[in-house]
């Protein structure tokens, strides 16, 4: 028995129930602590586990819940990092507090949601099964820098996970060419045509093709620069998927009902939750059903029930009104919640939470990448907009210039008088938070209304 190991481990377990008892999360402290006593207590906890790492700019969360019901489904022993700690401190906390004091993990696989540049550490420490890439966009500047080191940093996580069946998003130019190099077998998956009849105005991350810069032509778009994308000049061009979405039958509020197809085969699903860039999250989850090796059929029924992460579509009933949690970060995944939005048709309000703490990013100048017009063009349908978080003035500018009449608009500093405030509305709310943003406003929703705190 290695004494640094389960010295590191017992540590990580008493921080834990130690802030637990405080009432605090413990997902991180715990963390550098073990990782303080022994630096490589990762890649000891992690030998013994089958691990599936989700990375990418959006939809991490998501795609990790969907995996583990999967699982679930399958009669497979697993754990998670479902708080959303995704860093190399986090992802050790999870190993730490699911492993013995001697080290020995007490489940057969491991669902690691990983943070695109902590994955080089991560990849280096924990020899995957499977990698699932969701998307890459621009994300937080002053945390990530440019697009282009986002893709390389995924690229080492990926160098060091020679063992992994890669999990890439065909209709993904920059994801896609994470296969280029690497002798990793690769499961593409994407959409086989246009998700929205119609859609919010984006910039695209990814205009050009990546061998010879000449611009892409496509066939159709989904969002942002995601599709069947093609270059007229070299001729690359989408990877034919492995596994797709044949057709979308249904795409409301509640859930989205498409037809998934893999090696020939057609498998009509439920998707528990709303909004198209859920349908390429299930996808994912899809995909990485075939690179494990699951019953694809298993696979498809878990679509159906699995429970939402926190702040991602999550939806609370409150004094008989629904109030529905849709986190944000960057442009391309805000405007994907506008396309959402601006498919409903019964009047409903609307809340957005503005912040920019370490973890937001510290530039908000992304908002002005957002086609807000389009929303505020909805008319009667969008009721009143609530603004709240630290940067509200800066977003209640934004919605000003988006043509936003002053009487709908309505700033709010504190959170609990924010909910109050959608719940007196009378009608079905969306509430878009970023990430700290996202945090408090549900830790008052928990503490005020009596749901689960978000680590649990």
């Amino acid at each position: 028995m290695n004494i640094r190991v389960s010295l590191s481990v017992i540590a990580c377990k008493f921080c834990r129930a130690a802030l637990r008892m405080l009432g605090r999360g413990g997902t991180d402290l715990p963390g550098r602590v073990a990782l303080k006593l022994c630096p490589g207590v990762l890649e000891t906890l992690a030998k013994t586990v089958t691990t599936i790492i989700v990375t990418g700019t959006n939809g991490k969360t998501t795609t990790a819940r969907m995996i583990e019901q999967a699982l679930a489904d399958s009669g497979i022993s697993y754990f998670a990092n479902r708080s959303g700690a995704n860093l190399l401190s986090g992802v050790t906390a999870e190993f730490a507090m699911h492993s013995s004091v001697s080290g020995k993990c007490k489940y057969d696989y491991a669902v690691i949601e990983a943070d695109e540049a902590a994955f080089k550490a991560i990849g280096r420490m924990v020899d995957a099964r499977a990698v699932v890439v969701t998307n890459v966009f621009s994300d937080q500047l002053d945390r990530y820098g440019e697009i282009g080191l986002t893709v390389e940093n995924i690229r080492i996580g990926i160098s060091h996970c020679k063992n992994a069946v890669l999990c890439l998003n065909a209709d993904d130019s920059l994801s896609g060419s994470l296969a280029e190099g690497l002798e990793n077998p690769v499961v593409f998956y994407g959409v086989d045509g246009p998700i929205y009849k119609s859609r919010v105005e984006e910039n695209s991350d990814a205009p050009y093709c990546r061998v010879c810069r000449h611009p892409y032509t496509y066939d159709y778009v989904t969002y942002g620069h995601l599709g069947g994308y093609r270059c007229e000049n070299c001729g690359a061009a989408r990877p034919v998927p492995q596994v797709s979405v044949k057709e979308v039958l249904i795409s409301d509020g509640e859930r989205s009902e498409v037809v998934m197809t893999a090696d020939g085969k057609d498998y009509p699903t439920t998707i528990a939750l709303p909004g198209g860039y859920n349908i390429y999250n299930a996808c994912s989850a899809m995909a990485c059903g075939k690179a494990l090796g699951l019953d694809m059929e298993v696979v498809a029924k878990a679509l159906s029930s699995f429970s939402c992460g926190f702040g991602r579509m999550e939806k609370f009933d409150i004094d008989g009104v629904s109030l529905r949690m849709i986190l944000i970060k960057n442009p391309a995944g805000c405007n994907q919640v506008l396309n959402f939005l601006t498919q409903i048709q019964e009047p409903f309000t609307f809340a957005v939470c503005l912040t920019d703490h370490t973890q937001d990013g510290k530039d908000v100048s992304w908002i002005w990448d957002v086609d807000m017009e389009r929303l505020v063009a909805m008319g009667d349908t969008l009721g009143k907009v609530l603004i709240s978080g630290s940067r509200a003035d800066d977003m209640a500018v934004r919605f000003k210039y988006a043509g936003l009449p002053s009487e709908k608009l309505v700033v709010v500093r504190d959170y609990a008088e924010l909910t109050r405030a959608c719940i007196a509305e009378g009608r079905p709310c969306y509430i878009m938070p970023t990430y700290t943003a996202m945090l408090d406003l549900r830790a008052s929703i928990s503490k005020n209304y009596g749901f689960k705190a978000f680590w649990k």
